[in-house]
């Protein structure tokens, strides 16, 4: 009994022994899975070579990131066409679209998060798309926050740091400039569950901008939040932008946000890149009437017309309205073999005129006044179809009134009936 007891306690003594020197980096393979498989889950990658103090307004190059004949299937369904882009280094790139156009994927794509079925995906013209996620040198904010709701603030943003075993002062003067450019110096030692959807979409972000990788994901970060609180996100975003100089890539529906923030839009429609640019270039020259009428608000009124030539000048008619097609835009009318077209009108372009006479004006019977503030929309009737019009509040229109509207006819759009495309 004696001797047994002596051998357990000499084998006691051996693991502390073991335990007391095993180097600080050694982990078993079931450690470092499990770590493997958190930074997988939340996208904490290796920290960039380039790194930029956060309030540093100098510009750093950061790299180019390709995309090259990009398609994506899941089985017999393709969802993603042969997407080419290229992205500018310290570019804001913001890819907007309807629900099931293939924008998050193609985020999802660039990650490491989905495969690619074909094409390739350069980072600085090194082919990315064979590498794990944690080797692509990215950070990526969520739709859903994805905080850990045991972590308070603090540990939550210096999540990839501990992982990363950096030391503890570098990881708390980290912690606090980031805290301190979100606000959230205050908060550290909440925890997610103790704070509003805005802050924890901070903290997202936080986590993020932590790690001060090269390039930052954002899929549709401010969806799940509530009008107000969009709006106080997207001054905030515009803020950051301005003093993080890294390359940002910006997932959402929501066209007022890809309008405020990017340096260029990429409009996406059933796995296609219908145009990019930027939101000057997109808003007032649309190459198709999908990117018309989904970019602006309220969207872009079109109407069916045909087109005539009289006394040397064009015109787009209906039967109800005369509208004169002016500048290059005539010239390109002129030429064309079809006198069929689409006419697009922003209900911005229309203003209250009574006294105008007809060639410049549309008359149109008001159905409905939605009052916004300064600002009232009118919902009206122009024969079959609906126009929606912006006028002043105080101006003088009752319902059921058929009233003139003068068209700014420098910046009406044709579009082909058949192709959609721009004329």
């Amino acid at each position: 009994m004696a001797a047994n007891d002596s051998a357990i306690t000499k084998k006691g003594r051996a693991i502390r022994k073991d335990r007391m020197i095993r180097k600080p980096d050694s982990t078993s393979r079931h450690d470092t899975a499990i770590r493997d498989s958190l930074s997988k889950l939340d996208i904490d990658f290796h920290f960039c070579m380039h790194t930029i103090p956060i309030g540093c307004n100098k510009t750093i190059q950061m790299p180019e990131l390709q995309l090259c004949g990009l398609v994506k299937r899941y089985g017999a369904v393709q969802v993603l066409h042969r997407i080419d882009l290229h992205m500018e280094p310290n570019e804001f790139t913001v890819l907007v679209g309807p629900s099931g156009c293939g924008k998050s994927t193609t985020l999802r794509m660039i990650a490491g998060l989905e495969t690619v079925s074909e094409g390739e995906i350069y980072i600085d013209s090194r082919p990315v798309s064979h590498l794990e996620p944690k080797d692509r040198d990215l950070a990526m904010v969520f739709q859903d926050y994805a905080l850990y709701p045991h972590m308070n603030v603090a540990n939550n943003m210096s999540f990839a740091l501990r992982l990363k075993r950096e030391p503890k002062p570098k990881i708390d003067a980290r912690v606090r400039e980031v805290a301190a450019m979100l606000g959230l110096s205050d908060y550290l030692h909440r925890k997610p569950g103790e704070l509003s959807g805005g802050q924890r979409q901070r903290v997202a972000m936080g986590r993020a901008l932590t790690r001060d990788a090269s390039t930052f994901l954002f899929d549709e970060p401010l969806s799940n939040l509530d009008a107000k609180l969009r709006g106080q996100m997207r001054a905030e975003l515009a803020l950051m932008r301005q003093r993080v100089q890294k390359n940002m890539i910006y997932v959402t529906h929501d066209q007022v946000e890809a309008m405020t923030l990017a340096d260029r839009i990429v409009v996406m429609h059933e796995g296609h890149i219908h145009q990019q640019g930027t939101p000057v270039d997109l808003y007032e020259r649309p190459v198709n009437r999908f990117v018309a009428g989904f970019l602006g608000t309220p969207p872009m009124n079109f109407l069916d017309v045909e087109l005539e030539e009289t006394d040397g000048k064009i015109f787009a008619t209906d039967g109800h309205i005369r509208v004169e097609i002016v500048g290059e835009l005539s010239v390109r009318a002129r030429k064309r073999p079809s006198r069929n077209a689409v006419l697009g009108i922003r209900p911005s372009d229309l203003s209250y005129r009574p006294e105008m006479v007809p060639g410049r004006t549309i008359d149109l019977k008001v159905l409905v006044s939605e009052y916004v503030g300064t600002r009232s929309v009118l919902i009206c009737e122009c024969g079959q179809a609906r126009f929606t019009v912006e006028v002043k509040s105080e101006t003088p229109i009752a319902l059921g009134e058929t009233v003139r509207f003068a068209v700014n006819n420098e910046f009406v759009h044709l579009f082909d009936q058949s192709t959609a495309l721009a004329i």
